[in-house]
């Protein structure tokens, strides 16, 4: 049922009647009481309520406690300085927060707190919070319950239906959670992958490998590996999305938005504006296998790389703070883009970076690294495609976890007025 001024957009079958205008003092009261011993609890803007254990985290504070505030089970805690950027949360357990938190102790004949919880998530909300906050700049801005208290939500008169709100966002976290930890899992499962199916502390041979190889990997210079392609310095302003005829590599995009390798034919390149300006670079166009290296990060990040894959048919060519590189033998698809950026090749850049700031890596330095590689192509190939089929695998939960998210914001916003 579309959703009138005082009634939400979508509402669960068998309620109607419009919501009603409540002070959020009638809805909570502030729960002063102190509790100098019980499980430490935290509020943040991400997680939420959580206790200290759940977050891997202890109190080594000698700290006097005994001005801690008591937390009961469905009570709302937050942080009066930071409640304008979400730090509140339903607390599902009973334990203690320091004094500088606010703790709301539900009328339960009125509200459902944990449905409340999540109004207080909303972004419309959260300004509210803003602009009823006292201070002059946001590093001092502070929402203490008197002021809180005076502020007006639209709440439904049915606490059943508070109570379905509340269960079916909770079935949303739920998923949320669980496919976080699917996600989490499959990242640190590459991670330990990329230490040990890659030679690390002088070994020639890695630690797990597929059936059928035994010879040891041999030890190359970077030099001798690769021949240096010319890049260009445009900024991004020199760049566009819509058209041109020849794309670009920017190194921001190899920092941070694509993996360790691209497929050029389906991937977002922005085009360089001026064919002029391209063409001056037409003996370096890219090509399948070739690398592209970032010279310049904010931290030891630098020389992050990207491999070239599905470059038939596009003009394309690699931009400001790259170093491109093509190898001057045949490898296995996306091995070089793998063990470029796995520790142990990465990790002996870290002495040779320099800056402060801004971390650079020169080609220079690049020459005289070393490269441990199988001679055969076929474990190469092998290696190249477990990592890509466990991005793949990485990218579909990602997918799912943004839609999941998505949802929620939706319904966030059309389950509540």
């Amino acid at each position: 049922m579309k959703g009138k001024s005082n009634t939400p957009a979508i509402r669960f079958k068998g309620f109607s009647d419009d919501w009603e205008l409540r002070k959020l003092g009638e809805c909570f009261t502030e729960r002063k009481e102190s509790m100098p011993d019980g499980e430490l609890i935290s509020v943040t803007i991400g997680e939420g309520i959580k206790k200290f254990s759940e977050l891997g985290r202890h109190d080594n504070s000698n700290d006097d406690k005994s001005k801690y505030k008591k937390v009961c089970i469905g009570d709302i805690a937050y942080n009066s300085m930071r409640m304008w950027q979400g730090a509140s949360g339903y607390s599902p357990f009973e334990g203690i927060v320091s004094p500088a938190y606010t703790v709301l102790s539900p009328n339960t004949d009125i509200v459902d707190s944990k449905c409340i919880s999540y109004l207080f998530k909303r972004s419309d909300m959260t300004h509210v919070f803003q602009i009823n906050s006292q201070g002059i700049t946001s590093d001092n801005w502070n929402l203490k319950y008197p002021a809180l208290s005076e502020i007006k939500i639209s709440v439904s008169p049915y606490l059943e239906e508070q109570h379905q709100i509340a269960s079916y966002l909770s079935s949303f976290d739920n998923l949320i959670t669980l496919h976080q930890r699917k996600l989490e899992k499959l990242q640190n499962i590459k991670k330990s992958m990329l230490e040990k199916m890659f030679p690390q502390n002088g070994s020639n041979v890695p630690e797990i490998r597929f059936k059928g190889f035994t010879d040891v990997w041999e030890q190359r210079k970077f030099f001798s590996v690769f021949e240096g392609l010319q890049n260009n310095t445009l900024s991004r302003a020199d760049l566009n999305y819509e058209n041109g005829t020849v794309k670009n590599v920017h190194y921001g995009d190899v920092m941070i938005k694509f993996g360790d390798y691209i497929d050029a034919s389906e991937t977002d390149l922005p085009y360089i504006s001026d064919d002029a300006k391209a063409d001056k670079f037409k003996n370096s166009f890219l090509q399948d296998g070739d690398i592209i290296i970032a010279d310049t990060a904010e931290d030891d990040t630098v020389g992050k790389c990207t491999e070239i894959q599905g470059s038939e048919g596009l003009k394309l060519l690699s931009g400001l703070h790259t170093i491109a590189c093509r190898p001057k033998e045949k490898y296995g698809p996306m091995f070089l883009g793998y063990y470029i950026n796995s520790p142990a090749y990465h990790n002996q850049l870290k002495p040779l970076m320099q800056g402060i700031k801004v971390t650079s890596i020169s080609k220079s330095a690049l020459q005289d690294t070393d490269m441990i590689m199988p001679k055969s192509i076929e474990e190469q190939t092998m290696i190249g495609e477990y990592f890509a089929n466990l991005d793949n695998l990485i990218t579909l939960h990602q997918r799912k976890l943004e839609k999941l998210q998505n949802i929620k914001k939706s319904m966030l916003e059309k389950m509540f007025v």
